[in-house]
């Protein structure tokens, strides 16, 4: 919180004078992936991370979407069955917004042991399954992405994967094309190459 605020590029900019790239982890690895990875020749697609957080970043006519700040894909509210799931979330802004239901930590402390530990038949895969793809449905519904690249330590569960296609699918209705749903490709490697696509952009 002591970095709220700061402004960094101008600071890393003096100090080297060099041009200098900024932007959100979830847009430089959703970069590098359109460069080297699972969006190499799309003009839309999402990149999207389930893990100590969630976060996203969006492709949108070949471009990276920005608004007023960046997209915060982890924050949007999701519908949340209290009956089904009492578990209140665990953001601290937001308490059940799809971060607070769905990453890792909230899978944590809700079965109140880490992801990695839970058995493939245990409920909270269906659930978080559940989550994950209301979440996806609303960004197809808003963004229509050729294709959505879902990794993160909480997709390291295999079976999780079809089972947020499955779900996604029965959501979106046939109403509106879903976009190819995969892993990406570039692994831990997305965000270092993104970054230098940044200082390439930032040198014009």
């Amino acid at each position: 919180m002591a970095w709220r605020n700061y402004d960094i590029v101008d600071a890393v900019r003096q100090a080297l004078g060099t041009p200098v790239g900024f932007d959100t982890d979830v847009n430089a690895a959703a970069l590098g992936e359109g460069r080297w990875g699972g969006g190499r020749g799309l003009t839309d697609f999402l990149y999207v991370t389930v893990g100590t957080g969630i976060g996203g970043g969006a492709i949108v006519n070949g471009q990276l979407l920005h608004g007023l700040a960046h997209a915060e894909m982890g924050h949007v509210r999701i519908p949340h069955d209290g009956a089904r799931d009492p578990f209140a979330g665990n953001c601290p802004y937001h308490g059940d917004c799809l971060e607070g239901l769905a990453s890792g930590p909230a899978m944590a402390a809700r079965w109140e042991t880490p992801p990695e530990s839970l058995p493939p038949d245990h409920p909270a895969w269906s659930l978080e399954a559940r989550y994950l793809a209301l979440g996806l449905a609303n960004l197809v519904c808003t963004l229509s992405p050729q294709r959505i690249l879902l990794g993160g330590g909480v997709l390291q569960h295999t079976p999780l994967l079809n089972l947020i296609r499955v779900e996604l699918s029965r959501l979106l209705g046939a109403y509106v094309p879903g976009g190819e749903v995969m892993p990406p490709q570039l692994g831990s490697r997305a965000g270092v190459l993104g970054a230098l696509l940044l200082a390439e952009q930032a040198r014009g």
